[in-house]
């Protein structure tokens, strides 16, 4: 193979990667994730769990 060959493949291979590139730019963004409410399961959760080993102490 000689190094024009391989130019050429490089090249095509950029565009064929150029066009997949686009099409993924192009698709809708992903909503974002809802931090506060993670937050309030996990403070919920971590309040769940406190109370559970509160009463296992205290009975």
């Amino acid at each position: 193979m000689t190094v024009a060959d391989m130019n050429r493949l490089e090249q095509a291979a950029r565009i064929s990667m150029g066009e997949f590139e686009d099409s993924e730019a192009s698709a809708p963004p992903v909503a974002p994730v809802p931090h506060a409410s993670l937050r309030l399961a996990a403070l919920g959760l971590a309040a769940v769990i406190v109370a559970v080993v509160f009463f296992q102490l205290a009975y």
